[in-house]
């Protein structure tokens, strides 16, 4: 048995156990008992019980972080923030998996393939790098733009409830629960922040950092401002949110206009990659020199790097901002 197929079989088991480990997920008992435990908390009339309530969240808090994995990450916070605005019940330890079966896999079957053990290794690499990274930010871009298709609405409910004369927490909270989506979770969660003593405006700020959207910084601006200044705040946000459909109707008007031009850059950008697969499928003799000979890895790698360079132009090029 050779040096390839160990390293398959190996890649397999490690890929199935890490498999195992994403799945099995956390015990039942523990998070029923987890739950009685907030519950209790979140009603708790004295003193005492709050500030062991808060020491219980430090101590949880800290032992969630205490993974050895995700203390080897650089840039650990940023990545977990990243994470937590896709809205996912995902954690760094579960992403850091999934990069390790990705790597895992990718090689192998390039390994399969007969591809050389550098470009098996380039390729894992890439795509356990890139992968998880693609799909999250996906995830977040999808998230983001459903709130930001139903954010209007919400504010339109706002401006209902006010005018009925329901105060401004009182109108947050007939949002999280008319609204399905992420606009209900954003608007449940300030509700709560504000419950355990924040501010309004520090409940609004935490949220908008989340989503990191103009839309809902607009809004956070408007609050703040009336607050500080006074006004009629249902006027205010009804002119805040025409301004926002006629922002998402802007939106989908440049978006038609540039179609053609992103997919001219997707057909160029794909196109070398499409020919060197097709090459090396039909003959790999051929291609086999930019993985052994210097001069060729230095021509390929300058290749790559115009390349994503003048991707990059493109994607500038065809990126409006409003």
């Amino acid at each position: 048995m050779n040096l390839p197929v160990i390293l398959i079989i190996a890649g397999a088991f490690l890929a199935f156990a890490l498999l195992v480990i994403l799945v099995g997920g956390p015990s039942a008992g523990k998070a029923k008992t987890r739950r009685l435990a907030m519950v209790k908390d979140r009603h708790a009339a004295s003193t005492e019980a709050v500030v062991a309530a808060q020491m219980r969240k430090t101590i949880q808090s800290g032992r969630a972080g205490g993974s050895s994995l995700t203390h080897l990450l650089p840039r650990r916070e940023e990545l977990e923030k990243r994470i937590r605005r896709t809205g996912k019940s995902w954690t760094l330890t579960q992403y850091i998996f999934a990069t390790m079966i990705i790597f895992v896999v990718a090689t192998g079957a390039m390994l399969v393939v007969r591809a050389p053990v550098l470009m098996a290794g380039l390729v894992g690499l890439l795509l356990s790098l890139g992968l998880p990274y693609l799909v999250v930010g996906m995830t977040i871009k999808k998230r983001v733009a459903a709130f930001n298709s139903r954010f209007p609405d919400a504010i339109d409910l706002l401006v209902r409830g006010l005018k009925s004369g329901l105060p401004v927490t009182e109108t947050f909270q007939v949002v999280s629960h008319e609204l399905p989506g992420p606009v209900g979770e954003e608007f449940r969660g300030v509700v709560e922040r504000i419950r355990i003593g924040n501010t309004m405006e520090a409940a609004l700020q935490e949220s908008a950092e989340m989503l990191d959207t103009p839309e809902f910084q607009f809004f956070c601006i408007t609050i703040q401002i009336q607050r500080e200044t006074g006004g009629n705040l249902a006027e205010t946000l009804a002119n805040l949110s025409d301004v926002l459909r006629k922002r998402a109707q802007m939106k989908l008007k440049i978006k038609a206009m540039s179609s053609e031009a992103k997919a001219s850059a997707y057909i160029v950008g794909a196109l070398p990659f499409f020919v060197f697969g097709v090459v090396w499928t039909v003959n790999p003799g051929y291609l086999a020199g930019f993985f052994a000979e210097e001069r060729l890895i230095i021509a390929g790698i300058g290749g790559l790097v115009w390349m994503s360079i003048g991707a990059g132009i493109m994607a500038k090029m065809v990126n409006f901002e409003i």
